[in-house]
C-alpha cells in the first residue's frame, strides 16, 4: 500500500509542475496582451486577457489540489474564500 501511495504522489508531483508551468504560460501570455493593449493606446483590459487570468487562477486552484497533504492539508487555498 506504501509503494502505492508513493507512485501516486509522485504522479500528483509531476501534474503540479506541468500545471505551474501551465500556469506561468499563462500569466505571461496575460501580460503581453495587457502591453499590446497599453502599446495600442486601449484605456479598458482586453477581453482575452480576463480571460487568460481566469484560466491561470484555475490552474493555480488545481496545483494547489494536487499538493500532497504534509503542504497542505485543508481545504484552504487559491479561490477557497478561506485564508
Amino acid at each position: 500500500m506504501t509503494r502505492w501511495v508513493a507512485r501516486v504522489a509522485g504522479e500528483f508531483d509531476e501534474l503540479r509542475r506541468r500545471l505551474e508551468g501551465i500556469a506561468e504560460e499563462l500569466a505571461d501570455l496575460a501580460m503581453v496582451r495587457l502591453r499590446e493593449s497599453i502599446d495600442a493606446g486601449g484605456a479598458e483590459l482586453p477581453v482575452d486577457e480576463r480571460r487568460l487570468t481566469r484560466a491561470r487562477r484555475a490552474v493555480e486552484k488545481a496545483v494547489f489540489i494536487l499538493r500532497e497533504p504534509d503542504e497542505g492539508s485543508t481545504d484552504e487555498g487559491p479561490g477557497s474564500g478561506r485564508h
